[in-house]
């Protein structure tokens, strides 16, 4: 999971278009990658106020290993430019899930 701050100046609307048209499109090109979502960060009861906008994606994996040779991929790299360009990741967490979980 990254934690993900936009660059002063860089719309909201912009970046949202990107991950929506280019993010999730490059999904299919990174064999390691079994799910990708972005969410957007509000307010809630817990945290009344969340400051300047932000959001978390999820990336899920089928390994780490695997993941780490589609990030040295030419589809990976562009996205990581773009993104560069956009936005900066301001925390990472990493985990294995317990069990399958749950998936409707």
């Amino acid at each position: 999971m990254h934690r993900i701050q936009l660059h002063d100046g860089v719309e909201a609307d912009r970046f949202e278009k990107w991950v929506r048209e280019v993010d999730y499109a490059t999904c299919p090109e990174l064999p390691s990658v079994l799910a990708f979502g972005v969410q957007r960060v509000v307010a809630g009861p817990s945290e009344p106020s969340v400051g300047p906008l932000q959001y978390f994606e999820i990336i899920e994996v089928t390994s780490r290993e695997a993941f780490e040779r589609d990030m040295e991929s030419s589809p990976f790299q562009r996205l990581v430019e773009d993104f560069g360009h956009m936005a900066r990741v301001v925390e990472e967490v990493t985990g294995e899930r317990i069990g399958d979980g749950y998936r409707a």
